[in-house]
């Protein structure tokens, strides 16, 4: 049996306004709302599935994405044009900044929500 993970449920204040951000940020589409879900289709075939807190608190979550070096200026060129502070750290300690980690690039900004977002252009432990 193959395991894959197929989608998961990303608290928001606003579903639809957070999707839609992500979808911008990433260059990728919102799909129709699916019972109380507006999800975003990662391309390969993950989904998050945008739900409303219903007023109560939102706990961060870590979303991490792996990106080729073309997506990843494409992705980065809109962090930079939408004013998003990024960081090169997941403790957001070097603001403005991107890192080499294994020979790649890497930075981390924030959704509406505090959700922390990571784009990556090489896997953690492939070295350079």
């Amino acid at each position: 049996m193959s395991i894959a993970l197929n989608h998961t449920i990303v608290t928001a204040t606003d579903k639809k306004a957070s999707a839609q951000f992500l979808a911008d940020i990433l260059g990728l589409e919102v799909s129709p709302q699916f019972g109380p879900f507006i999800p975003v289709e990662i391309p390969n075939g993950v989904t998050l599935d945008y739900a409303d807190s219903d007023g109560g608190p939102i706990t961060s979550q870590h979303y991490a994405f792996l990106v080729s070096e073309d997506e990843f200026d494409s992705i980065f060129g809109r962090i930079k044009d939408a004013g998003l502070t990024h960081w090169a750290d997941p403790y957001h300690k070097a603001a403005g900044e991107i890192n080499t980690n294994d020979g790649g690039r890497g930075t981390y900004f924030e959704d509406p929500n505090g959700h922390n977002l990571e784009i990556f252009t090489k896997p953690y432990g492939s070295g350079s």
